[in-house]
């Protein structure tokens, strides 16, 4: 962990507003005083998010560096529910950020708190660093991931410069999971519909990619998603594609065989 990382707090956030991007999606908006000094690095900027026990107002939130072992020393009946996500939009001046999640019905604590959110509730945030960093004199970027990769796809390619080619494959459940993006970038975007699959099990973006036309030149890769599909990515850009493994980030957001929400 870097220094900075270290001393980046934990703040209570409140819910100020609720929408719905898509049927699966809830976009919510956090704000707090202190999220001026939130310290964000860019697209794909990864927040802790901890959430209250049951019977709490608000989360109990960790007040040292060494915030994880905090958290876990904590008596179970006050220990708050952590979380990973993608800041989806960050706004210094307002004070404010969006995270966009995935609703999974009541599968979890956190499942459960996206599906009830309302403004005024109260979550903790930590801010954590960014894993987009696109390799300098790249020719074009290849992005690539499931809904859960969603938020930060949609943050890295609204930020794109013009002059900046990408080629974008996300596998979603159906048509209504679609977004829109305003970037100054060319991008191709390619939905990939999972036609009645539960996510997790299908193919489909393995598939596509191998039967891809992609250009040619050097490519810096971005991966996110279910660990099984990032695995098969990168396994496929590597010994088929001839991608160097330096110029692929990848992270397995969660596993098929042990989600958790």
């Amino acid at each position: 962990m870097l220094a900075e990382e270290k001393e980046r707090p934990a703040v209570l956030a409140e819910v100020s507003q609720v929408r719905r991007p898509s049927p699966g999606l809830a976009r919510v908006t956090l704000a707090a005083p202190e999220l001026d000094r939130f310290g964000y690095d860019g697209p794909d900027h990864l927040v802790r998010t901890f959430f209250p026990t049951s019977g709490q107002d608000a989360p109990v939130l960790p007040s040292t560096p060494d915030w994880w072992t905090e958290v876990q020393s904590m008596p179970e009946e006050i220990r708050p529910v952590v979380r990973n996500y993608t800041v989806r939009r960050y706004d210094r001046e307002r004070r404010e950020l969006d995270i966009d999640f995935v609703l999974h019905g009541e599968a979890g604590p956190a499942a459960r708190w996206a599906n009830r959110a309302e403004p005024g509730q109260l979550i903790g945030l930590r801010s954590e660093r960014s894993g987009y960093q696109p390799t300098p004199g790249a020719d074009w970027q290849l992005i690539i991931g499931d809904e859960t990769a969603l938020p930060a796809i949609g943050a890295i390619v609204e930020s794109m410069p013009a002059g900046t080619r990408a080629k974008v494959f996300v596998e979603i459940a159906n048509d209504a999971e679609e977004q829109g993006f305003d970037t100054a970038a060319d991008v191709e975007l390619n939905w990939l519909h999972r036609a009645g699959q539960h996510a997790g099990t299908s193919d489909i973006v393995a598939r596509t990619l191998r039967a891809a036309d992609l250009p040619g030149g050097e490519v810096y890769a971005w991966v996110a998603g279910e660990s099984g599909m990032v695995t098969a990515v990168r396994r496929h850009l590597v010994r088929d594609r001839g991608v160097p493994k330096e110029s692929i980030y990848f992270c397995g957001y969660w596993k098929h065989s042990a989600p958790t929400y």
